[in-house]
């Protein structure tokens, strides 16, 4: 299936789900649909920003993350109707990096001693699960970003999406994004200069 009939069909129970038909058949079909795309968010997520959870004690897989990552939406959608595809997709980047940050900070929680079993070597006193103060902060300036500059952010820097397939999960223009792209890397410059002596990447 093209993103272009996926957008479609998403959109078609995202109206649905604004009816007053029963949520639960109409939120599960919603996921069912939009799982392909779901499972890329995960592993380009995972791979750019959170490879640490690639490796042991975890060996974290794309697939293993979609399964938490669509139970988070399950409860989300019982609360919240987004009403487009954009704020559909925004709101499960949203459980993905939560999803991702819960395993980062219960793997940074976990004595070095487990990961001896095995005949692995110890881990060193920082797990290099991506949870630093530094990412803390990243995180939280990219949080901190207007609505439209923060999906662009996320979906192209953050999940690796190419400015054209982000452009069909917002319903805008490429060129649309390129501007929300640009903005927010400037604002997050702007916020996190004193972390780029060297004019290293954001």
């Amino acid at each position: 299936m093209s993103q272009g009939q996926t957008t479609t069909i998403v959109q078609q129970y995202l109206d649905a789900l604004a009816g007053d038909s029963p949520s639960e058949p109409i939120i599960r079909s919603l996921l069912d649909q939009s799982v392909r795309r779901l499972q890329m968010l995960c592993s380009n997520l995972l791979h750019r920003s959170y490879p640490r959870l690639l490796r042991p004690p975890l060996n974290l897989q794309a697939e293993e993350l979609l399964s938490p990552v669509v139970e988070r939406l399950l409860k989300a959608l019982q609360e919240t109707r987004p009403p487009t595809v954009r704020r559909f997709f925004a709101l499960a980047n949203q459980h993905i990096r939560w999803e991702l940050n819960d395993l980062a900070r219960r793997l940074d929680e976990q004595p070095p001693a487990l990961e001896l079993r095995e005949g692995l070597v110890a881990a060193p006193a920082s797990s290099g699960s991506g949870l630093s103060p530094q990412t803390r902060r990243m995180l939280a300036a990219i949080d901190e970003l207007p609505e439209e500059e923060r999906e662009v952010f996320s979906l192209v820097r953050i999940h690796g999406t190419t400015q054209a397939e982000a452009a069909q999960v917002l319903n805008v223009s490429t060129k649309t994004v390129q501007r929300r792209l640009n903005r927010s890397m400037v604002m997050l410059a702007e916020t996190l200069a004193d972390l780029r002596p060297d004019q290293s990447p954001v």
